[in-house]
């Protein structure tokens, strides 16, 4: 990959990432892995100038206005901040600040330090001191109106104690109290839980419905002055911690443990005082954020187009905590997959409390060389998965145990066979397959309750009110005993159920009634059938028809359909050779689950036999408008490249799926090809 490629793959995953954690707040990666790309890109449009574009992220700021709410245009752009991970970096960035400054005739240069909070960034305007609107950051210059929401935000005055006209900006969060009691809810409920405060927090402030963001418990705090007025007399503030000040005596949270120093050294003894001390804090913190006080020398430095030259944020890296593996306990997969959990101390990490962390698998137990005993490192794949890093082995005693994976199900007790196959449910097979440790056993309850909860999860029947934890009582009540089953509860025998009370079951039966109307290609995606995702189902329903065209289907018939490889189709026939599907769709079809779907109507057969992926932001349609296109003419559309793809159709902010489309060589076009291919 030449340096030009290089930069475009960056642009591409930078803007996929964006997109996840600014509009989604569902980020798969972690702020430093974040930061690392962003850095890379920013270092080779430096060193190659003819190869930077106006449109790169990183000139960019923030994310989209989403469509749910109206749309705000910011009176002043809400930038992001650079971003320096050594100290080294920071003190640079001081010295070039001073040197700069006294270039311009300047003397003492004031640096100020506060936390920089984990949260979203708003804009709150108020006019002769009443709040008239409250809008997220955006793209910073354009964001969403979320006024009657910020009006429930603990620490955001409804009137301020003096009639000003002004704009600041600030950071809502989610204490790490609220965050956890509210995890506790959702976990009772059967909900799934969120993975940190900033998610929780971004969340509950997009919220439709104004009251649902008042239970959450959001606070904030301001730390900027953007615009108008902060006295009555016309006084202008001179410095940056006047203006903080103001603020709080405006009626504003701010924080007011400011360090203010002309001696950058202090600058960062204070910063890693403040890393030591995080933990403490009742609210997530990421980084620290280091500005120049006085607001004449900060004019004088000026901006880029994305980031002023006057502050520079100091980001703290992934947090890793010691803790004891007390335990290494085995689960089972709704497909009979046998995966190792580490059972530790409980520890406080990166916004949550862990007390269970992933181990992938036993050749990862032992290349690690962990026991059970050990005091381990852990940290969050992505800011969200717990995962055991490493054992400290300095800290071992003697007593550590190496661990041995069981002969039996710890479920059922069955037979575990090492089938050479992993569990992914890739919709392609392009992946490598490590191999899975596997209990063969059909009625093992343990896979009984993964199936049910994923039979009833919302990519698949979408029960809503069946989760995990409701599933479980059922099971443990005797209620179900096959999926068919949660077709046939009577109110009486739900009412019984903790937490199940009237208003509940009848919420419940009309979900369930509901669902039987999901279509079968989701039925098809709900059975479980190990390799077969939601596009692999849509796949083969569009080309069979039905479910019950399936009994009859052979693996080379199935391995024939686009995207449909051979494992999939063999996985696909083995299910339904089984005795138990029989007996399974009979009941679901007598209970009025529909089967089948009919084919959609063909205007002609012109992209008949070839297959498309659509990925980024089209100009003119969106995804399912040219989706439903390409359907008309007799083409398919799947969620995931392999070799049998004909074209990735590709947008503005094209991720992962161009980037495979490249290295499978697969011919890439945009939408003004593909309205071509389409005739229009």
């Amino acid at each position: 990959m030449n340096i030009k490629q290089r930069i475009e793959h960056l642009r591409r995953e930078i803007e996929h990432h964006r997109r996840l954690y600014y509009e989604n707040d569902a980020p798969e990666i972690s702020d430093f892995e974040f930061d690392a790309l962003f850095e890379e890109l920013k270092a080779l449009e430096a060193e190659n100038p003819e190869l930077d574009r106006a449109d790169s992220p990183t000139h960019k700021v923030g994310g989209a206005a989403s469509e749910k709410f109206s749309k705000v245009r910011h009176a002043v752009k809400m930038g992001s901040l650079s971003d320096v991970f050594s100290t080294e970096a920071l003190l640079a960035f001081m010295e070039d600040c001073r040197g700069k400054l006294i270039a311009e005739g300047e003397g003492d240069v004031y640096f100020t330090l506060e936390p920089k909070i984990d949260g979203l960034s708003v804009a709150l305007t108020y006019e002769r001191g009443v709040l008239v609107q409250g809008a997220t950051r955006g793209d910073g210059i354009e964001g969403e109106d979320v006024t009657e929401n910020l009006r429930t935000v603990k620490g955001i005055p409804h009137t301020l104690t003096e009639p000003v006209s002004v704009t600041v900006r600030g950071e809502v969060y989610m204490p790490r109290a609220t965050f956890e009691a509210l995890n506790v809810e959702r976990e009772a409920a059967g909900e799934k839980l969120h993975a940190n405060p900033r998610n929780a927090a971004a969340g509950s402030l997009r919220q439709l419905d104004a009251a649902v963001t008042a239970k959450r418990g959001l606070e904030i705090f301001v730390f900027n002055y953007q615009a108008g007025e902060l006295y009555t007399d016309g006084h202008s503030p001179e410095t940056h911690s006047e203006t903080v000040r103001r603020m709080g005596e405006l009626g504003f949270s701010v924080i007011a443990e400011q360090t203010v120093t002309t001696d950058p050294h202090a600058i960062v003894a204070a910063v890693e005082k403040l890393g030591e001390l995080r933990e403490s804090l009742p609210y997530d913190i990421d980084g620290a954020v280091v500005k120049v006080d006085i607001l004449r020398q900060r004019e004088l430095l000026g901006e880029t187009t994305s980031t002023p030259k006057w502050a520079a944020a100091y980001k703290y890296p992934p947090e890793e905590k010691e803790t004891k593996l007390l335990e290494i306990a085995v689960q089972v997969g709704r497909t009979g997959a046998v995966t190792p959990l580490a059972i530790l101390e409980p520890v406080r990490l990166a916004g949550s409390t862990v007390s269970k962390a992933t181990l992938h698998n036993i050749d990862i137990i032992r290349e690690k060389d962990i026991r059970v005993g050990d005091t381990v490192v852990i940290r969050k794949a992505g800011d969200i998965i717990p995962e055991v890093a490493r054992p400290v082995k300095e800290k071992r005693t003697g007593t550590e145990k190496e661990f041995s994976f069981p002969d039996v199900c710890p479920s059922c007790g069955g037979r575990l066979v090492f089938d050479g196959e992993s569990d992914e449910s890739d919709e392609t097979e392009d992946s490598a397959e490590l191999g899975t440790i596997r209990c063969v056993n059909p009625d093992c309850p343990a896979q009984l309750e993964r199936r049910l909860a994923h039979f009833a999860s919302k990519g698949a029947m979408n029960i809503d009110g069946m989760g995990p934890a409701a599933v479980k009582l059922m099971l443990d009540a005797g209620l179900l005993h096959s999926a068919a089953d949660i077709y046939y509860l009577k109110a009486e025998d739900i009412e019984k159920l903790p937490r199940m009370g009237k208003t509940s079951t009848k919420n419940l039966l009309r979900a369930i009634e509901d669902s039987k109307k999901a279509g079968a290609a989701r039925l098809l995606f709900a059975f479980g059938i190990r390799h077969t995702g939601i596009a692999a189902a849509e796949s083969v329903i569009g080309e069979m028809g039905s479910i019950e065209a399936l009994f009859e289907a052979t693996a080379e018939r199935l391995s024939a359909i686009p995207d449909i490889g051979d494992v999939t189709a063999g996985a696909i026939v083995e299910f339904f050779a089984g005795a138990s599907t029989r007996e399974l769709v009979d009941r679901l079809a007598e209970a009025g689950v529909v089967m089948s779907s009919p084919k959609s109507e063909v205007s002609d057969n012109s992209l008949a036999g070839l297959t498309f992926v659509l990925t980024g932001t089209l100009p003119t349609y969106n995804r399912d408008e040219a989706g439903e296109m390409i359907k008309a003419r007799g083409g398919k559309v799947s969620s995931s490249v392999s070799k049998k793809t004909s074209y990735v159709v590709a947008g503005e902010a094209a991720g992962s799926k161009l980037t495979k489309a490249e290295e499978l060589g697969v011919t890439v076009i945009d939408e003004a090809e593909l309205m071509r291919l389409l005739g229009m």
